[in-house]
Parts: structure tokens; C-alpha cells; sequence
């Protein structure tokens, strides 16, 4: 048998009569869908989020000194991307938005862990 036996001739994907990506079966939707399925034995498992606007160190002392409108200065400044972190880990950056009466938090910058 010989090396050319075994080889499958591939279609050329340039050609002018080359199938389309709806006229091989792929559908953006029904792929969201199948997806988002076997997502849902996780959807109940209950996290914690935290948005980390920025930190301080004190002693023990002058935290107990502080009271209403007392002003914190943090290790940050205005308008500097805060961490969100999902179960105490850093997931990705982001910024303070306020929507109608409430702040809230938008993700710029998603941030790629590497797995151990």
C-alpha cells in the first residue's frame, strides 16, 4: 500500500463554487443554543463577585477612628481600571457605571489565567 493510497483529496475552500458556512450546517444560533445547554448543570453553583476599587493598609487603631464622611485614600486613582474578582480570583478590569439610581460594573479588559 502505498503513501498516496491513503490520502484524502481536500476541497478547495477558495474556489468560486467553494460551499458557503450556512450550506455546510453551521448556524451562530443553534451553536449558542448547545452551548448555553450544557452550561446549565452550572448555572445554580453560587459565586462571589468582588469589585476591588482599591486598597489601603492602617493600623488597627486608626481604623477605629474612622467614622461618617470620614475620607479613605486608596492605593488607586480616579478613573483607574478597578479588579473584579470571581471566588478570589482575578477575572478581569473594569470601570464604575451608574444605571438610573444604582452604581454598577462594566468589564473592559477580561483577564486570561493560566490553569495549574
Amino acid at each position: 500500500m502505498s503513501d498516496t493510497d491513503t490520502q484524502v483529496p481536500l476541497p478547495d475552500l477558495n474556489a468560486a463554487d467553494a460551499p458557503g458556512i450556512d450550506e455546510i450546517g453551521y448556524n451562530e444560533d443553534e451553536n449558542a443554543a448547545r452551548i448555553a445547554a450544557d452550561l446549565e448543570a452550572v448555572f445554580d453553583v453560587p459565586v462571589q463577585v468582588s469589585a476591588v476599587l482599591g486598597r489601603s493598609k492602617m493600623d488597627v487603631g486608626d481604623l477605629l477612628k474612622l467614622g461618617p464622611g470620614t475620607v479613605l485614600e486608596l492605593d488607586r486613582r480616579v478613573g483607574e481600571a478597578i479588579d473584579i474578582y470571581v471566588n478570589n480570583r482575578l477575572v478581569a478590569r473594569g470601570e464604575v457605571v451608574l444605571v438610573e439610581d444604582k452604581l454598577g460594573v462594566t468589564m473592559t479588559e477580561i483577564i486570561k489565567a493560566e490553569r495549574s
